[in-house]
């Protein structure tokens, strides 16, 4: 009958055509938009990459350079006033309900002049793309109503509200509200499943946050990135070309000198080497002195266990009363507490020369080393077998 479309589909099979069509959305927007032109950790092939860019004018209406703009400023200002979306700043309701509204306060002149370089500039993104964004979403809604008769009124419905919902209201808001954190970055980023699977990828998003330029979200051996799935079928076929992905530093068993490709190491896996210097040290160092605390810090041992490996600038003022009174009252605590603040000093630092910093870092070694810590003699044992990863 006229009114099921052309194709006059099942229920069943509605359902599934319209959740395999928003997945597309969602693989165009963490592929090309987030990985491929805000990032530049992903090379796609012009063919792809048009596509893309094409079926987000359908299903989107949204414009190249506006979302890497403003995607570019959330990084760069992120939870701070200038940050476009942070649940943070402007409050988790706002940011859930009303992200896609966001996106284009946020779209002025002067984000997309700073942070809109690099970004298509052809006959078709001036003349159409960006002249009628509307005309995108109109045809999508034809295309729709051909396909799957009145039944394409509630698919391009729910097309229309799949990226405003997941990516401008989930991601943005709730992956800087809650979920946990591998890595202690400077903003409150955070994974919030990890299972990147509905949202790409994104779920990762603390993990997103640490390594911005690696085209593969996933850190730990049970986080499934599906976006980087697609990454390895298409370089498949040659339609894409990863970047950033492998980290430099790598581990030699048996190294015992500190040189200067050790500092390099380290420093560019910084975060990984303090979420090392939590397992290896912090929590069972804790764990140790937990039977020594007082009545009154003994119950409050989870937070604790928690500051101790938090990012300083995001320690609240009642969290940092509480750590300081903890560390007072235990050496051994303040001790693995300033040895981690004085190995981060390392790359904090700007402008000190890679010899000062393998002074500092074989210094570092050294104290610890003769700390009476195990754990933190260990630890020192660990950083000195860090180098630089051979080149293939």
């Amino acid at each position: 009958m006229w009114y099921n479309g052309l194709l006059d589909l099942s229920v069943m099979q509605l359902i599934l055509v319209a959740l395999g069509l928003t997945h597309i959305t969602i693989i165009s927007v963490t592929l090309y938009l987030h990985r491929h032109s805000a990032h530049n950790s992903l090379d796609l092939h012009p063919v792809l990459a048009h596509f893309f860019r094409f079926w987000l004018w359908l299903t989107t209406a949204q414009n190249t350079k506006q979302w890497t703009a403003i995607h570019r400023k959330h990084h760069a200002k992120c939870e701070t006033e200038e940050d476009p979306h942070s649940p943070v700043v402007l409050g988790i309701r706002k940011v859930l309900f009303e992200g896609a509204e966001l996106y284009d306060e946020a779209g002025t002149p002067e984000t997309l002049e700073r942070y809109g370089q690099r970004t298509p500039e052809d006959w078709v993104e001036n003349n159409v793309y960006s002249r009628y964004k509307l005309l995108g979403i109109q045809l999508m809604a034809v295309i729709d109503l051909l396909l799957f008769g009145v039944h394409g009124i509630w698919i391009w419905a729910l097309q229309m509200m799949w990226i405003p919902v997941w990516a401008a209201g989930v991601v943005n808001g709730i992956g800087h509200f809650m979920g946990y954190r591998n890595f202690e970055c400077a903003d409150n980023a955070r994974n919030i499943s990890p299972w990147g699977i509905l949202i790409g990828g994104e779920e990762l998003h603390n993990n997103h946050h640490t390594y911005p330029n690696s085209s593969k979200l996933s850190r730990r051996w049970y986080e499934v990135d599906i976006g980087w799935g697609y990454i390895r079928l298409f370089q498949l076929f040659g339609l894409a070309k990863p970047k950033g992905f492998k980290p430099i530093a790598h581990y030699v068993p048996g190294k015992q000198e500190v040189d200067v490709e050790t500092v390099q190491a380290i420093t560019n896996s910084r975060f990984d080497i303090m979420r090392q210097y939590r397992k290896r040290v912090m929590e069972p160092v804790l764990r140790q002195q937990k039977a020594l605390m007082d009545e009154e810090i003994r119950p409050r041992y989870s937070s604790l266990k928690r500051l101790l490996s938090r990012e300083v600038t995001l320690i609240k003022p009642k969290e940092k009363e509480h750590l300081e009174t903890a560390l007072e009252r235990n050496a051994v605590l303040r001790q693995i507490y300033e040895k981690s603040n004085e190995l981060q000093e390392l790359w904090r630092r700007r402008g000190l020369k890679p010899q000062d910093k393998l002074q500092a870092l074989m210094q570092w070694c050294r104290e610890a080393e003769a700390s009476g810590i195990r754990y933190l003699e260990d630890f020192a044992a660990h950083l000195r077998a860090y180098s630089l990863r051979p080149s293939p």
